[in-house]
């Protein structure tokens, strides 16, 4: 079976990382996966396997007839038996190509967050359902996803099904500490700077745990369009001391191994690797309720879960995490048991493997 993965451009971004390592293990099955990069970008991703690349121009989303030109020739070269498009302008280029050029592979899309919170109007609602009518799969990434999908668009509920995001097996041995001498407690977020990821509130729950844990640093994995913003704030505040920027890391687990507690107060998500990886590394972790959050971080259970928006709530639950108490060391050995047993990446791809053979076409087979 040949999978052709369409991801938006190299980046260090969620939806890019697991389908590079979704395409390494498909591969590993003895299938052939091919990564395709719609917008040009730099990131290192890992995958060592065939990609190729759209050259797509982000101004043209709408007509970008090249790009699309260009993933149909790809397609008559490579014979895939599926094309799957992961997130953002994705599934655009998928379509359109599709019925400029007539290539007749099905399309799965990856529903990786909570379309309605992006999709506000009954314009957009209509483009959307137009570009969604030419997919044969829509894996969504949570049960709250996929429930939230099937309420914007009811006539796609059998089309959709949920299989959850995974991380890699990790050998930590002899690996560097990037957080050596840091100021501690040592505190972590790892994501983009986005709207979604919710920074700036970010620093004002950090201000609330300095007041009672005036040594406490926070370390800020990742890059993105407002992270020169989120700079400027942290200046303003005279946090410079406290708040260090690293941008774009290969190594982002090693900052989460090393921390005592992983933050993650993001106001729009869908089932975000990152507190997979927490969980992993044995990192308590303390997060919003929002996408599918809660089916994983699991109050009592797995971490401390805090209502969108209670930023006091969160502080006093980060200040709860750095206890060394029985009940912590609970919590993340229930995390780690968790996904352990069930979101290991070499567990996902075969669940991926399962929607792909059900949706073949039999052209290319």
């Amino acid at each position: 079976m040949i999978i052709l993965q369409l991801v938006q451009k190299p980046q260090l971004r969620g939806a890019e990382v697991f389908a590079s390592q979704l395409s390494t293990h498909i591969n590993k099955e003895g299938h052939k996966a091919i990564v395709v990069f719609v917008f040009p970008g730099s990131a290192p991703l890992p995958f060592s396997g065939e990609t190729r690349h759209l050259n797509g121009t982000p101004k043209k989303r709408m007509w970008d007839v090249k790009a699309w030109r260009q993933l149909a020739q790809i397609i008559k070269e490579e014979k895939p038996d599926i094309v799957q498009a992961n997130a953002s302008d994705t599934l655009k280029y998928a379509v359109f190509s599709k019925l400029f050029f007539r290539w007749k592979q099905p399309i799965v899309f990856r529903n990786a967050s909570t379309i309605s919170l992006y999709i506000k109007t009954a314009p957009a609602r209509m483009l959307n359902g137009f570009f969604f009518r030419y997919v044969s799969k829509i894996v969504s990434v949570s049960g709250t996803s996929a429930t939230d999908f099937g309420r914007m668009f009811p006539k796609l509920k059998e089309r959709i099904i949920k299989v959850p995001i995974g991380i890699e097996e990790t050998d930590f041995n002899g690996a560097e500490n990037p957080l050596q001498g840091a100021s501690k407690p040592i505190l972590v977020h790892v994501g983009g700077f986005t709207y979604e990821k919710n920074h700036v509130r970010l620093i004002a729950i950090f201000e609330e745990v300095l007041k009672r844990q005036p040594g406490a640093s926070l370390h800020l994995v990742g890059s993105g369009p407002l992270q020169s913003q989120i700079e400027e704030l942290v200046k303003h505040k005279g946090l410079q001391q406290q708040v260090r920027f690293y941008g774009f890391r290969n190594d982002a687990m090693q900052f989460i191994k090393n921390a005592n507690v992983l933050l993650l107060p993001s106001i729009i998500e869908g089932l975000p690797g990152v507190l997979l990886e927490a969980f992993y590394c044995k990192t308590p972790t303390v997060a919003y309720d929002v996408g599918g959050i809660g089916e994983v971080v699991i109050n009592d259970k797995t971490g401390y879960l805090v209502p969108k928006g209670s930023e006091q709530v969160f502080a006093d639950k980060v200040l709860a995490a750095l206890n060394k108490t029985p009940y912590n060391e609970q919590l993340v050995q229930n995390g780690w048991q968790m996904v352990t047993s069930e979101y290991l990446n070499t567990k996902i791809a075969g669940k991926f493997l399962d929607v792909y053979n059900a949706v073949s076409s039999p052209l290319n087979n």
